[in-house]
C-alpha cells in the first residue's frame, strides 16, 4: 500500500524530532559531564591550595610501600612503643599484624604486647576514655583507620612538625594540625625544636605571621635524616593498618588481571575460528 505524501511527511517529521531530541540529550549529558569535571578540578585545586597554606609547606611527598617489610616492621615497633600509650588500634589484632609483616608471634608476645593480652587480642590501650579526657581535654582517638582518613603526606608532615609553644596547655603545637591536644611523644627521638615565624603583609595590607623555619633547641637520639626515615616507617605502618586487606588484594589482583588477559585471548581466538566459516 502506497503511503500518502502527508503520512510520509509526518514520518519524516517524527524522525527529525527524534534525532533532535537525541542530539539535545547527548549535548546536555556532555555539558553536565564537562561541568562536573570543571567543578571537581576547581575544588581539588582549592583544597590543595588551602591544605598547602594551612600546613605551612610541611606536606612533603613520602613513599609508602606495603612490600617494604623492614619499613613496616620498624613502623610497628614505633607504633606500639610510642603511640599505644594513649591510642588504640582496636580493629587490628596482634596475630594479623605478625602474619602480614612476617614478625614471629613469639617476638610480638614478648616485645610488643604491654597490656598483658594474648597474641589474638585486638591492639588496645590501657588508657581509659575518661582518663584521656581528663589529661588532654579530649580522648585520644583510635588510630586503626587513620591511614584511610588521612593521606600519607599529611601523616608524615604531622609527625615531623611538632614544636614547643608556651601558649598551649601541653606546651606543644603542630604546623599541620594547629592547637592539637596531643603532646610530642616522639621528642626524645627528634629533639626539641621551636618554630620561627616572620610577619608578612598581604596585598590587602593585612599583616600575619608566616612560618619560616625550625630551630633545634635540644638534640634527640636521632639526627634529622634518621628521624625523617623513622617517621616514613611509622607513616607506612599507619597506611598499612588503615586497610590490611590491601596487601592481599594487590597480590590477588595481579593474578586476576593475568587470568582475564589469558581468558580474553582464548575467547578472541575462539570467536575468530567460529566466525571464519560463516564469513
Amino acid at each position: 500500500m502506497k503511503k500518502s505524501p502527508g503520512a510520509i511527511f509526518r514520518e519524516r517529521s517524527e524522525f527529525a524530532r527524534a534525532r533532535i531530541r537525541d542530539d539535545t540529550r547527548k549535548k546536555l549529558i556532555l555539558s553536565l559531564v564537562l561541568m562536573m569535571a570543571l567543578i571537581t578540578a576547581l575544588m581539588t585545586s582549592a583544597i590543595s591550595a588551602f591544605a598547602a597554606e594551612e600546613s605551612n609547606g610541611m606536606l612533603k611527598p613520602v613513599e609508602v610501600s606495603l612490600r617494604d617489610k623492614v619499613s613496616l616492621q620498624n613502623g610497628a615497633k614505633l607504633f606500639v612503643n610510642y603511640c599505644m600509650s594513649c591510642h588504640s588500634a582496636k580493629f587490628m589484632r596482634y596475630n594479623r599484624m605478625a602474619a602480614d609483616l612476617e614478625i614471629p608471634e613469639q617476638l610480638v608476645e614478648s616485645n610488643m604486647i604491654f597490656t598483658g593480652g594474648k597474641i589474638g587480642d585486638a591492639m588496645t590501650t590501657t588508657l581509659s576514655k575518661e582518663a584521656g579526657e581528663q589529661w588532654f581535654g579530649v580522648a585520644p582517638p583510635d588510630l586503626s583507620l587513620i591511614g584511610k582518613l588521612r593521606d600519607p603526606e599529611w601523616l608524615y608532615g604531622y609527625l615531623r612538625s611538632f614544636y614547643i609553644d608556651d601558649s598551649t596547655e601541653t606546651g606543644w603545637n603542630n604546623l599541620v594540625f594547629p592547637n592539637v591536644a596531643m603532646p610530642h611523644v616522639l621528642y626524645e627521638l627528634q629533639g626539641i625544636q621551636k618554630a620561627i615565624f616572620n610577619s608578612r603583609t598581604d596585598q590587602n595590607g593585612n599583616s600575619r605571621e608566616v612560618f619560616d623555619s625550625f630551630e633545634l633547641v635540644s638534640v634527640g637520639k636521632m639526627d634529622a635524616d634518621e628521624y625523617d626515615h623513622a617517621m616514613r616507617d611509622l607513616t607506612n605502618f599507619l597506611y598499612y593498618m588503615g586497610e590490611p586487606a590491601r596487601m592481599v588484594r594487590i597480590k590477588y589482583g595481579i593474578w586476576t588481571m593475568l587470568f582475564l588477559v589469558v581468558l580474553g585471548s582464548l575467547a578472541f581466538m575462539l570467536k575468530k575460528e567460529y566466525w571464519r566459516d560463516i564469513d
